[in-house]
């Protein structure tokens, strides 16, 4: 599937991907993108079910990472990759099955385990959500706070609400995210390991569960070779929380093209 990516910075050398995690698109990286391209060229891309590139019935990290190896290869075919959460997980799965494709991995805030927890009532809230009439994003997130109190959690959904269409449309395919949530929080079985031998670099958030002693068990079983760093006054989003120090972790790793 060809992916929505843009481009900035350096028309040659060495690209760096930024992948973006569930309910995101590429621009939710435009901080980090902004900074690392004064160096590099980098490519912030929509998975597919997201932003603006095509939907489908398949969610799996299989095409996922398939998809992500097809823009690889009309890149160039070879890149140095950042993906934060589901991103993480679709870039986890890349490296062990085309490892050729990588230079450097960082995976954001995410192990290659299962996780318990669902994000359903999140797409439920935004199905729920009236859209018929909306011509203003103060009145979607008048309606989305019937369903979601937290204030920075309905500006990132919102974003991917398209008002410029009558009526408003969610650029997510919510349907398919919902059903295949499980898939989405979990993690493949049939994942090689340690196929990647290329430098690896897996930055947690201090204030985050999300690499928990099972997830970096897991890092390790899978990247032997991979660092685990953690971010002072950083929960999950950390690209959020703290962009400096997420460009500057990424453009000390990934160095020149």
């Amino acid at each position: 599937m060809k992916l929505q990516h843009d481009i900035t910075g350096s028309d040659t050398g060495l690209p760096v991907l930024l992948v973006h995690g569930l309910f995101g698109q590429g621009r939710n990286l435009g901080a980090i993108a902004r900074r690392l391209a004064d160096t590099r060229r980098v490519v912030t891309v929509d998975l597919r079910n997201h932003g603006d590139s095509p939907h489908s019935d398949d969610n799996s990290y299989a095409a996922l990472a398939g998809d992500l190896a097809e823009l690889i290869e009309d890149l160039g075919g070879k890149v140095d990759l950042a993906g934060h959460s589901m991103g993480g997980k679709a870039s986890m799965v890349l490296a062990q099955t085309r490892p050729e494709l990588l230079r450097k991995l960082a995976v954001l805030d995410i192990a290659p385990i299962a996780y318990s927890h669902s994000q359903n009532h999140l797409v439920e809230a935004m199905q729920a959500m009236d859209l018929t009439g909306l011509d203003r994003r103060s009145t979607a997130n008048h309606r989305l706070a019937e369903r979601i109190e937290a204030p920075g959690l309905r500006a990132f959904l919102l974003q991917s609400l398209d008002l410029k269409t009558d009526p408003a449309r969610w650029r997510l395919n919510l349907p398919v995210l919902h059903e295949q949530m499980c898939d989405v929080t979990g993690w493949p079985d049939d994942v090689p390991r340690q196929e990647f031998d290329g430098p690896a670099l897996f930055v947690a958030g201090a204030e985050s569960d999300y690499v928990d002693p099972a997830g970096e068990a897991a890092i390790r079983a899978y990247f032997p070779q991979g660092r685990i760093i953690r971010l002072k006054g950083a929960g999950h989003w950390l690209h959020a929380d703290a962009p400096q120090a997420v460009a500057d972790t990424l453009i000390a790793f990934f160095g020149a093209a």
